[in-house]
């Protein structure tokens, strides 16, 4: 049979059930999902999204608001650059919405007639993240295109409207 626990700071005994937990903020759910896609792990960063969701890729023109669509196309982007590192340089909180700035390496692998060349890839970049019950609501990435190679991803996920 296990002892009762006494909380040093009430003086009082506590049960199993007694304990609740503290809701993580923010800016730390943000910090664990960039690094969670930062090892490759999209299940968890995908898992954090709340239904209804949208996540908003602005330099590529893109938004998901399904979880297979998002998962599909963060697999495809781990697919073209295998190697991407996402640094977290700050993260801000206001409220439930939290801002981070972060820094991604990669390599685009590049054929150029026979030979196959590596080209280094480094960019700095921002999410805003908006939550509602410790869940994503809205995600919106910001960073420069251009520098990013990521046109062949965007054109994977590109809806084409005929006029």
């Amino acid at each position: 049979m296990t002892k009762p626990r006494i909380d040093i700071i009430t003086n009082r005994t506590r049960g199993i059930g007694d304990f609740t937990t503290t809701p993580r903020p923010p800016t730390e759910i943000v910090k664990s999902m960039l690094a969670s896609l930062s090892k490759g792990r999209i299940d968890e960063f995908v898992d954090e999204f709340d239904s209804p969701f949208t996540f908003s890729d602005r330099a590529l023109d893109l938004q998901f608001n399904e979880r297979q669509r998002l998962t599909e196309f963060l697999q495809k982007s781990r697919q073209l650059f295998s190697d991407t590192v996402i640094e977290i340089v700050s993260a801000y909180q206001c409220g439930e919405t939290a801002i981070a700035e972060w820094k991604l390496t990669a390599t685009e692998n590049v054929s150029s007639g026979s030979m196959m060349l590596r080209l280094p890839i480094s960019l700095w970049g921002v999410s805003i993240v908006q939550f509602q019950k410790q869940k994503v609501t809205h995600w919106s990435d910001c960073y420069d295109q251009l520098r990013s190679r990521r046109v062949g991803l965007a054109a994977a996920f590109a809806q084409w409207v005929e006029y």
